[in-house]
């Protein structure tokens, strides 16, 4: 291209295009000339919103229309992309007025090599006062495919861009036009509910056809799989009230919307799921599963709590999969803790219960163990579940429990989790030995000091330094404890995870918490009758100083980090 031809489409010259276009040895001709990328001058003016060249040019040289660039985009695909809406109206304007003596295709639904039209382009890139200009001009090109079948209804849909998806309903809609079987990504009601856009879902439920809420992705997913996944709890009532029956429908993988929730942990749309159809949790999936084996699997402890507290029937939560495994197996079976030790708690469920295999949640652990897994969590669950066989299997024939010791002799030799269980010892003892030297070393220097006279402490007698004397000593008794429990760790490790790292940890924790008392009376008493601000200051920063713990690592600080 001209320099001076690229100059001016940049700049929107016009006295340069027409000083160009009087020479005779370029003339007209000078027009069709490109960049390396394919793009005329026409492209650069309407990507740049230079309105007055693009006209110029456009009068001159109506072919440039329809000129392609290298990624086939016409200017009004680039007008479009840009949201240059003078440009593009303009352009529209020529297209419009030439009326249908193009060579090609229509100008207006002309694709580029991603099957793109300009109304793609504008609807993907939010630009609506473009999409509807398009959409005036031509009410026909918003179900037109692209290369990833996206029609502009769907990108419109996903994008939230709810004047155009009206706009785009005005004109009649053909569903097989609309929806195409390898569409991975669903109809254009998928994508408004994955987006979260309730007024496009509203529009699209009341201008197209009926069965459009029953239409589904390549793998069978109703607009209500999406719901479940995106946890909208609105939109899940929304498509419910619009068809109950939606609760019921299964993907490829029988699957319902009941079961995406848990898998994916939304409790706000399982929970309205259930309020609509509460029968919804007893299907079965392509392994037998329900809800709750789901939520079990997935390891989504919160939707597992939400369906405990909805689900009614027994039945429910002690159903057995297609291998004879109920909810609480599969949580012996992967080690999830939490699931497992909640599913106990609920007295609806029965830990005497045998898969197809013979095994009980409690042998299930033992299996596990015996694959060399000795977790002190495992040992936990093992030693809970052994508790509840006990009071509830008391008739029935189970597996034989087996032995501390023949957990033990299962043990690897050595591996991360004892390294790991070393290095956690060590970091308790270390910390309890600190506690128990500062706090004794607190004892002999005690805030305000001494009378020198009688030998006894100048504050004894206010309630503050009894506070401080009651909080040391707290503090120093639970660190020697720790550190006593700790030198014994060695002689049965797995029975000290058991019994005593918990104890460690709580009086750890403790003692924590007496040292902090102490720092607050000790500095109440001497820094109070001189600086008051300070002396207050000092001690809402140790008051504040637990929930900040707690607010960093929830309610995990109060459970042993193995």
């Amino acid at each position: 291209m001209d320099p001076r031809l690229h100059k001016a489409a940049v700049q929107g010259n016009t006295a340069s295009l027409a000083a160009l276009l009087g020479e005779k040895q370029l003339g007209a001709k000078i027009l069709n000339s490109t960049t390396p990328q394919g793009n005329t001058a026409l492209h650069i003016a309407a990507g740049l919103g230079r309105v007055a060249f693009a006209e110029a040019a456009a009068a001159e040289h109506g072919d440039l229309l329809v000129a392609r660039n290298d990624q086939g985009d016409t200017p009004l695909h680039l007008a479009a992309r840009a949201g240059k809406m003078a440009v593009a109206d303009m352009l529209i304007t020529f297209i419009t007025m030439a009326g249908a003596c193009w060579p090609e295709e229509e100008p207006l639904m002309m694709m580029n090599k991603t099957r793109n039209t300009p109304l793609h382009e504008a609807v993907k890139q939010r630009r609506s006062a473009v999409a509807l200009r398009l959409l005036a001009a031509e009410p026909n090109c918003g179900h037109t495919p692209n290369v990833d079948m996206q029609t502009p209804l769907h990108i419109a849909a996903r994008e939230g861009l709810a004047d155009v998806v009206d706009k785009i309903l005005d004109q009649p809609w053909v569903p097989e036009k609309f929806v195409t079987a390898d569409n991975v990504s669903g109809t254009a009601l998928h994508q408004a509910v994955l987006g979260g856009h309730t007024r496009v879902v509203e529009i699209l439920l009341m201008k197209t056809a009926p069965g459009l809420i029953d239409l589904t992705d390549a793998v069978g997913n109703t607009a209500l799989h999406f719901a479940a996944q995106k946890n909208d709890k609105r939109m899940v009532r929304m498509l419910l009230d619009h068809r109950p029956d939606l609760a019921h429908r299964r993907n490829e993988r029988q699957q319902s919307a009941l079961h995406v929730a848990a898998y994916y942990g939304s409790t706000a749309a399982a929970a309205e799921l259930l309020r609509h159809s509460p029968d919804a949790a007893e299907m079965l999936d392509r392994e037998g599963r329900n809800a709750v084996h789901v939520a079990v699997s997935s390891g989504k402890v919160d939707a597992l709590r939400c369906l405990l507290g909805r689900v009614r029937p027994a039945e429910v939560v002690n159903r057995g999969d297609n291998s004879g495994d109920t909810p609480l197996h599969l949580a012996a079976k992967m080690a999830r803790i939490k699931s497992a030790l909640m599913l106990l708690r609920d007295p609806r469920v029965d830990p005497c219960l045998l898969n197809r295999d013979g095994h009980s949640a409690r042998s299930l652990v033992e299996e596990r163990v015996a694959g060399g897994e000795m977790d002190a969590y495992v040992v936990y669950l093992w030693e809970k579940l052994k508790k509840y066989e006990s009071r509830r299997c008391k008739n029935q024939q189970l597996p034989p429990v087996a032995t501390y010791q023949s957990l033990r002799s299962r043990r690897p030799g050595s591996g991360s989790n004892d390294e790991y269980f070393e290095l956690s010892v060590g970091t308790y003892t270390l910390v309890a030995t600190l506690i128990a030297t500062v706090t004794f070393a607190a004892t002999f220097t005690m805030p305000g000091g001494y009378n020198q006279n009688t030998g006894l402490a100048i504050h004894a007698d206010r309630a503050p330094f009894k506070i401080f004397v009651v909080s040391n000593t707290v503090a120093m008794c639970s660190a020697i404890v720790v550190v006593f429990c700790f030198i014994w760790a060695w002689r049965d490790p797995v029975k000290f995870k058991l019994d005593q790292l918990t104890w460690g940890h709580r009086l750890t924790v403790v003692a924590c918490l007496a040292m902090i008392v102490s720092l607050m009376t000790s500095v109440y008493l001497t820094v109070l009758p001189t600086e008051r601000w300070l002396a207050y200051l000092v001690i809402a920063i140790g008051a504040c100083t637990p929930a900040v713990v707690i607010l960093i690592l929830r309610w995990e600080v109060f459970y042993v980090p193995l």
